[in-house]
This record gives structure tokens, sequence and C-alpha cells, in this order.
């Protein structure tokens, strides 16, 4: 009986997965101070109000991180986890999406000007009253599986559905 039991427990073991990454408390500070962190595991890191212009997260995860009325232009996340990220009112001027997961990420009323999106998953993100009409690397495909509002601004010859119905 205890061998079956030690064989079940095992089972389950192997069957659940590798457990949850954690966030990583030393490479947050890290990455908060200033310094670049490209491939780090900053999962739920609180950016709001931070200046970080200039860095890289290429391939970090950043998922669920709080970002709102950061300032981050011209920084590469390119390849990052960005999924479930809330950058409401944040400022991404130049800054690299290429090849980034933003799914269900919020970026209302966030400056996108001159950002890439080049093989950025969008599905689910809210762009309402984002200003991204010179973004960069966008496709129609992308956008139909983001939303926006009336105030959102994208790409000439590119359309955004609302979010929410007017």
């Amino acid at each position: 009986m205890t061998r079956t039991l030690s064989i079940l427990a095992a089972l389950v073991l192997v069957a659940g997965g590798a457990p949850a990454r954690a966030q990583n408390p030393a490479q947050i500070a890290h990455a908060r101070s200033g310094a670049s962190c490209p491939g780090c595991n900053l999962f739920q890191a609180d950016f709001a109000n931070v200046e970080l212009k200039g860095r890289s997260f290429a391939h970090a995860r950043l998922r669920q991180a709080d970002m709102s009325t950061a300032v981050m232009n011209r920084t590469s996340f390119a390849g990052a986890d960005m999924r479930d990220v809330n950058a409401y009112g944040a400022v991404f001027g130049g800054a690299s999406f290429a090849g980034a997961d933003l799914t269900n990420a919020t970026f209302v009323g966030t400056f996108l000007e001159g950002a890439n999106f080049s093989g950025a998953h969008l599905a689910g993100v809210n762009f309402s009253g984002a200003e991204m009409g010179r973004a960069v690397g966008l496709s129609q495909r992308q956008l139909d599986q983001a939303c926006g509002d009336a105030a959102t601004v994208v790409p000439r010859g590119l359309r955004l559905a609302f979010c929410v119905k007017p």
C-alpha cells in the first residue's frame, strides 16, 4: 500500500508540471534602479511611475507587471512575456515590442509613437486612447485581435475594433 501511494504521489508531481516561477526580488530591484535586465524574471514587478529610458528587457518575464505612467522610451521588450501587463498612461516612444507576448495587456492612454510591434502577439490588448499612429510593424491581423476606442490613433490604413460598442 505504501509503495502504491509513493507511485501515485510521484505521478501527481510529474503530471502537475513544473512549479510556477515566482518573481525574483533581486532582479526587480536591479531593474528598478535603472539597469537593463534582459532575460530577467520580473513577474508582477512594480514599475509604476518609473523612468527607464533606453534599457533592455528583451526576453524578460514581465507578466502582470505594473507599468502605469512609466516612461520607457527606446526600451527593448523584444521577445518578452508581457501578458496581463498594466501600462495605463505610460510612455513607450520608440520602444520595441517585436515578438513580445502582450496578450491581455492594458495600454489605455499610452504613448506608443514609433514603437515596433513586428511579430507581437496582441490578443485581448486594450489600446483605448493610445497614440500609436506612427507605430511600426503592425498588421491588420494583429489589430483584429485587439481593441480600442474612438480616441485611439492607429497607423494609416489600419483599423481597430472598439472594446465596448458605442
